[in-house]
């Protein structure tokens, strides 16, 4: 990630469970958008998110261009400086199989009234961990874009692309570029989560008509369905275990109205009668919630998860913590937290998390001691 906020240069390793923490203000928060950015460029949204957020302006790194040595030693105040190279929000990613890249920059002022819309001046797909010029799959610079033929030569003519559409949705053909097409299906099934309502009024509380959900919707309104399809089609055991694993002797069912209607039935020891969604406390729904998600029939490629702990007991973190775990051996899982005692619970149940520290240098965010020799080989596509 380069010039996101406060994510001026950020290369990160990720593992299987990845846990990201750091204090208020350290670049947690950039870290999550970044991510769900990227998985937008995917989806032709990612001029749209960039738009909600105040513009491409808004969101490039605020800082100098370079943070001289006097301001280092601390024997200068930060000072403005007039910029040398051209302005662009880059974001990216590579694993064993495919890498892609992107970089987004200002338009050339035209007569017209979207000069604040930011272009696509660079996208490439690649072939291994490093992009390499051998190991280019397809390659866009500004309108045009270059795909290797199945011989691994280059196509004759370029193809036109409009300035403000990814190349992972207008040439994700198999005809064209098999590659794009497995990159861009990839990304699609990234899952994020974040801040599930529990209010009075929260979806998550109302009955609604069922139907198959193997996916937990962003704001939990399906939560019964969803539930339910994981006692039909996924692993009821896990279900049972994760929800008695948090409240001893509790259970679970989906109840079905006549009119198709489904809605929670929670049994819990000591209680006369079981408690409706509506009823539930604000934690308990949440933690049922997380149950959904995590237990998905329908594991994604990525999920990533923001500050889960939000309005659980502490009490209640061993559990989640055990459910991410499980979550994590289908599907590679990102958390973003500040909550210690999750860290420290996910440390515990599963022994390949990697933990990663954010912390802050002259107003941008770094991983905690990570020095040049140990960050990942990266390297950015050249306008």
């Amino acid at each position: 990630m380069e010039n996101y906020r406060s994510l001026r240069d950020l290369v990160l390793p990720l593992s299987r469970l990845t846990v990201v923490t750091g204090p208020n203000g350290s670049g947690k928060s950039s870290l999550y958008r970044a991510l769900r950015l990227l998985a937008d460029a995917a989806r032709d949204g990612a001029v749209a998110a960039l738009a909600r957020e105040g513009g491409l302006p808004s969101a490039l790194w605020a800082g100098p261009e370079a943070t001289g040595r006097a301001v280092r030693e601390g024997r200068s105040a930060v000072q403005g400086t007039r910029r040398t190279k051209a302005v662009g929000l880059r974001l990216g990613f590579s694993g064993d199989e495919f890498g892609y890249a992107l970089d987004l920059g200002m338009p050339i002022p035209t007569r017209t009234a979207f000069n604040r819309d930011p272009e696509f001046k660079r996208e490439c797909v690649w072939r291994g961990p490093v992009l390499r010029p051998a190991t280019l799959l397809a390659d866009r610079a500004g309108p045009v874009v270059r795909t290797r033929a199945a011989g691994g030569s280059w196509g004759q003519d370029p193809h036109p692309i409009g300035i403000a559409d990814s190349m992972l949705t207008a040439f994700a053909d198999p005809r064209i570029s098999p590659e794009v097409l497995v990159v861009r299906e990839r990304i699609r099934s990234w899952r994020f989560y974040d801040h599930f309502r529990t209010d009075a009024d929260a979806p998550a509380r109302q009955a609604r008509v069922g139907t198959r959900t193997p996916v937990l919707d962003h704001d939990g309104a399906d939560l019964a369905a969803a539930l339910q399809t994981i006692e039909e089609v996924g692993d009821a055991d896990e279900l049972r275990a994760a929800v008695d694993n948090a409240f001893p002797g509790s259970r679970v069912r989906v109840e079905v109205a006549e009119d198709g209607r489904f809605g929670l039935s929670f049994h819990q020891h000591g209680l006369l009668r079981p408690l409706s969604a509506g009823e539930l406390s604000d934690g308990t729904l949440r933690y049922l919630l997380w149950v959904a998600a995590l237990l998905s029939p329908r594991p994604p490629e990525l999920l990533v998860l923001n500050e889960p702990e939000t309005s659980l007991h502490p009490d209640l973190l061993p559990a989640l913590a055990a459910l991410i775990a499980t979550a994590a051996a289908r599907a590679q899982v990102v958390v973003v937290t500040h909550a210690q005692p999750l860290v420290r619970a996910l440390a515990a149940v599963e022994d390949g998390t990697a933990l990663l520290e954010l912390g802050k240098e002259f107003g941008a965010t770094v991983l905690a001691g990570q020095s040049l020799l140990e960050r990942p080989s990266w390297h950015w596509p050249k306008r």
